[in-house]
């Protein structure tokens, strides 16, 4: 089992950067795929990104391509949101989450298993 913690969220202007960090803490972290999903007001969750386990292959959203990056430090059991050139649609509760087995979706909430209690993003145009 492992439980995460996300840190990191805020208030931005449009253009702006943040980066969200996940911790993660129980089982050996490198075990789990790891996703970033976000919940904006009125609407269902959304997968953004997710950075596999074993060979670290990176899935997008296409709203995010270009502008999102994942990274994975196994030494400190985290795993970073770099989120740059915002725009106010991705204002949102960002939550990650650690899936144990192979995913198919990367995108389906229903393949993680473990998830953190989110931190708001809000991007002001």
């Amino acid at each position: 089992q492992v439980q995460l913690v996300e840190s990191g969220g805020g208030s931005v202007q449009a253009g702006g950067s943040l980066r969200l960090s996940c911790a993660a803490s129980g089982r050996t972290f490198t075990s789990y795929a790891i996703g970033w999903f976000r919940q904006a007001p009125g609407k269902g969750r959304e997968g953004v990104i997710c950075l596999t386990r074993g060979d670290g292959r990176t899935y997008y959203a296409d709203s995010v391509k270009g502008r999102f990056t994942i990274s994975r430090d196994n030494t400190k059991n985290t795993v970073y949101l770099q989120m740059d050139s915002l725009k106010s649609e991705d204002t949102a509760v960002y939550y990650c989450a650690a899936a144990p087995n192979r995913i198919s979706i990367w995108y389906s909430e229903y393949e993680y298993d473990y998830w953190g209690q989110g931190t708001q993003v809000t991007v002001s145009s």
